[in-house]
């Protein structure tokens, strides 16, 4: 009988130009990291550190070996080589160290994780999720390195305390400054017109102003919230379901965020593997580790709505409130030191989440609202003459 012929190997349809580019580029892209994860484990005297960076730096060189395969099918060209801007990363770290080169590692990474995205492909293999992880583990080798870390977590917006406060802050905030100047405006506006006239439409254009935008405020922190709840959600529900299907995996990537932490490697293997033996603290502390993120606190849309709208109200009403006492200039001058008091507050207030100095923080948001302020009194005056 006569040999069969071996069965002929499916041919891979040819790439169009934009698709090969796109995967060319990724190829490029981890041929880089791979270098550039070489060159810092080379200049990392921690064994541990150097352990952690050789083993993501063959990650990525597997990564490389997907791209490469996909235009080695398609007869494409696949020869590639670290680039100029890698080569000169890869020098700094042999020359400064590798910790001095670390935060450009980190934000490389965090490039390739937006990389990624939509891109079927990529997604399909799990590829954005791995790269992330890298992410977060260089996060964790440049916080116990010393270095600064900004893919670091911020608690207080994180939180649905951290998120209520935050709209409440700013709704003051945007309250007071919008009805200052609506005021401000019709104040200008009205000022030809007869006393009790200029009174009844300063007050009713400040409640206007005060009601329709705290509904709006909370419309939006509202959607806003329960937009962001949704996509946190969804991030838990991707990490439970690469949980049940790629279990050793996770295992990998929350021991390699612990050895990154300093845990010694043996025990960071052990700690994972015991973590991920319970479902539910595995997803607790996946979601903590690798995303960042509090199950238990992902934000009330609710809290934010009601937060921002008592907010915006207790805003607007400081440069309305003394309309119900006061007619006319003297009104408009309480009005306009009360506010410009309130504004100084607000600003001051603001520092302690921008860090800023208190006086400067303040004097900024006085110098603004009054400016913006004092040109719209300037044009209702305008705007009221032409009318007039």
């Amino acid at each position: 009988m006569a040999d069969q012929a071996a069965p002929e190997k499916p041919k891979v349809p040819k790439l169009d130009a934009k698709e090969a580019e796109r995967i060319r580029r990724n190829l490029q892209d981890e041929i880089d990291g791979a270098a550039l994860y070489d060159a810092l484990a080379e200049a990392e005297a921690d064994p541990e550190r150097k352990s952690i960076l050789s083993e993501l730096a063959g990650v990525e060189r597997s990564h490389a070996a997907v791209w490469a395969e996909k235009l080695r099918d398609a007869g494409e060209e696949t020869k590639a080589s670290p680039s100029a801007r890698t080569r000169l990363f890869a020098f700094l770290a042999r020359r400064l160290g590798a910790r001095a080169v670390m935060p450009v590692a980190q934000a490389l990474e965090a490039n390739a994780t937006d990389g990624y995205r939509g891109q079927k492909d990529a997604e399909a293999l799990g590829l954005p999720r791995q790269e992330h992880s890298h992410a977060v583990v260089f996060s964790k080798l440049a916080e116990s390195g010393g270095g600064a870390s900004p893919a670091k977590p911020e608690a207080w917006h994180r939180t649905s305390r951290g998120g209520n406060l935050r709209a409440a802050i700013f709704g003051v905030n945007d309250g007071l400054l919008s009805n200052f100047c609506l005021i401000m405006g019709m104040a200008g506006g009205t000022a030809s017109a007869g006393a009790a006239t200029e009174h009844q439409m300063v007050l009713l254009a400040g409640f206007a102003g005060m009601i329709s935008g705290a509904f709006s405020m909370a419309a939006g922190e509202y959607v806003s919230v329960r937009s962001q709840r949704e996509l946190f959600e969804r991030e838990i529900e991707k990490e439970g379901e690469e949980l049940q299907s790629s279990p050793e995996e996770e295992a990998k990537e929350l021991e390699l965020i612990y050895r990154a932490k300093g845990i010694p490697k043996e025990q960071a293997s052990e700690l994972a593997r015991s973590i991920l033996a319970n479902h539910d603290s595995a997803l607790d502390t996946l979601a903590r580790e690798e995303l960042g993120l509090d199950p238990s606190e992902l934000g009330s849309p609710w809290g934010a709505a009601l937060s921002s709208f008592g907010a915006f109200v207790l805003g607007a009403l400081v440069p309305l409130a003394p309309f119900f006492f006061v007619h006319g200039k003297s009104g408009v001058l309480i009005s306009a030191a009360v506010s410009g008091a309130s504004l100084f507050a607000v600003g001051a207030v603001l520092s302690i989440f921008t860090g800023k100095s208190f006086w400067k923080s303040g004097t900024r948001m006085l110098l603004v609202g009054s400016g913006v302020a004092a040109l719209t009194h300037l044009l209702g005056r305008l705007a009221g003459v032409a009318v007039g």
